[in-house]
């Protein structure tokens, strides 16, 4: 071939290659602009995470959304810390003597991600939009005692109580509803309507949202706080718990971080990876079953106490948990306020789960599988979110302890919100339940059990103490004498451990599987919040 014909050869080749590859940058640029939550965060200040479910609603005042995120969002005027209660959107509180006034000096220096001032009249205009809603809030001992909210002057806030309330300042500080969105992202002056956007004080911003796909989180270019130290935080909403392995084992996220993202089994495989790092957090909250002393069945105290004594929790804690969770002797743990009380446990005991079986008149005939009374089989139902993969497992395994002793037990799983909804309304014989964990334990927990918030209220409507019960949590949160709460609070736990109404099964904590690329995976006091703000890349 001619010199010229090879040159010009080579020139539309490389033409060609040059168009091609630009053709190729343009395809890339677009696909990164569409996708942008699909950045290569291992060559960016970037933190990719999963979540089984949507951030949903996150007005800071109301309960749809998802806690971490509103966390990232919204401060309160004080935090909770390891250390106790410290100063976060106010520098400094004074408590009147009887206790009933707190006044608050506010930051001068905070504004919203928006630029709006924050002071006194935002934080007050925030409180009043609360309030508004108080029926919402009923499960706030809190709402209820709320008597006035003054502006003194436009950094100096003050909150006055009709009774003094020895949790005030946890209950200020945990996640939601305390907490404070610009006034610009209100309507008409409140939140109880909703809200415009998403306005907070906090370090991060919601900057991007897809429904049921993925969040990103930015920096709040106005943050008043230490500034993070990584720069971007992005959500994929990955529901299936093997598709989330899946996606870690691949790269596509950085971390797995929650008590129910990750099962124990492949917990513990994680655990033995050399290109992950895995952490539990202290216990932060009680996995229970519930029994609705209202069933004909559960109604005595006798068939209450046998379930407690067909368990072996040793089992659950092991086998089924593979040694991620303690096994929990008590509604609540002894390192839990108030709540270090000397009672016996019901340890395994089928012999004894039989001899009360058949003291409350439950027989076991000839030739049948289960107990029958005046006619009546003895069977039973137990409810369980059918998201929560372990809570089916354990179902399981009590329905074949249960068989031992000629108890029938059903199983029903169903989805979420229907589970909570079947809990509010008292619907069930047996069902899971959990304490509020840290830092809700015990006085927000048991301030619950006097409404149908969850469904500790009405599956105590059996026991002849109820309003004994009801009345001593009441006095307990409202004493000011340091001994008379401590007795009053014994005295509620220990009457719901002698009526049996709680089977605890294990102290639950948060777990973490994530790269060894990235550094400063902590847990929060608050066992909802993922302190993103403290995590890096190495």
């Amino acid at each position: 071939m001619p010199l010229i014909y090879r040159e010009r050869l080579i020139t539309n080749i490389s033409h060609a290659v040059f168009k091609i590859s630009n053709y190729l940058l343009i395809i890339i640029a677009s696909l990164a602009a569409m996708l942008p939550h699909i950045s290569m965060a291992t060559q960016e200040n970037i933190i990719t995470f999963a979540n089984f479910r949507d951030t949903r609603d996150l007005n800071p005042h109301l309960y749809s959304g998802e806690m971490w995120a509103q966390n990232m969002l919204y401060e309160s005027l004080v935090k909770i810390t390891k250390n106790g209660i410290e100063p976060w959107l106010a520098k400094e509180w004074h408590v009147s003597d009887d206790g009933k006034v707190y006044t608050f000096i506010l930051r001068s220096d905070v504004k919203f991600s928006d630029g709006e001032i924050f002071n006194a009249h935002a934080a007050k205009l925030n409180l009043d939009a609360v309030m508004t809603n108080k029926d919402r809030h009923r499960w706030l001992e809190m709402v209820r005692l709320i008597d006035a909210i003054d502006v003194v002057n436009d950094f100096t806030l003050r909150i006055s109580l009709r009774e003094p309330y020895f949790p005030f300042l946890i209950e200020m500080a945990v996640t939601r509803p305390m907490r404070f969105i610009s006034p610009k992202a209100m309507i008409d002056g409140g939140t109880k309507k909703g809200v415009k956007a998403y306005i907070g004080t906090g370090p991060f911003v919601l900057s991007e949202h897809k429904t049921d796909a993925y969040a990103v989180f930015t920096l709040n270019p106005y943050y008043w706080g230490e500034k993070p130290k990584i720069d971007k935080v992005i959500m994929k909403v990955i529901p299936d718990h093997q598709t989330r392995l899946l996606a870690l084992q691949k790269g596509e996220i950085d971390l797995i971080y929650g008590k129910n993202m990750i099962d124990a089994d492949a917990f513990a495989q994680y655990t033995k990876n050399k290109k992950f790092i895995t952490s539990m957090s202290m216990p932060i909250s009680t996995r229970m079953i519930l029994l609705n002393t209202t069933n004909d069945i559960l109604n005595d105290v006798l068939v209450r106490k046998a379930l407690q004594y067909g368990i072996n929790k040793h089992e659950i804690a092991e086998g089924i948990l593979n040694g991620s969770e303690k096994v929990a002797d008590t509604l609540l743990a002894k390192n839990v306020p108030y709540s270090n009380i000397d009672i016996t446990p019901y340890d395994y005991n089928p012999k004894k789960a039989i001899q009360l079986l058949e003291q409350a008149g439950w027989k076991l005939e000839k030739g049948s599988s289960t107990r029958i009374k005046q006619g009546k089989p003895l069977v039973l139902t137990i409810n369980y979110d059918s998201n929560t993969a372990s809570q089916k497992t354990i179902a399981e395994y009590m329905q074949s302890e249960y068989a031992e002793l000629g108890i029938e037990l059903k199983l029903h799983g169903e989805e979420e919100q229907a589970y909570r909804d079947r809990q509010k309304a008292g619907k069930f014989d047996i069902v899971f339940n959990i304490s509020w964990g840290t830092p809700y334990d015990p006085q927000s927990f048991l301030s619950g059990m006097k409404l149908p918030v969850y469904g500790d209220y009405l599956a105590q409507q059996g026991l002849p103490e109820k309003k004994k019960i009801d009345e001593s949590i009441t006095n307990a949160l409202i004493s000011t004498n340091e001994a008379e709460r401590t007795q009053l609070f014994h005295y509620v736990l220990t009457t719901l451990h002698n009526e049996a109404v709680y089977i605890p099964l294990t102290y639950e904590r948060n777990r973490a599987v994530y790269t060894n690329a990235l550094g400063g995976v902590e847990y929060s006091v608050i066992q909802y919040d993922i302190p993103f703000e403290l995590m890096y890349r190495k």
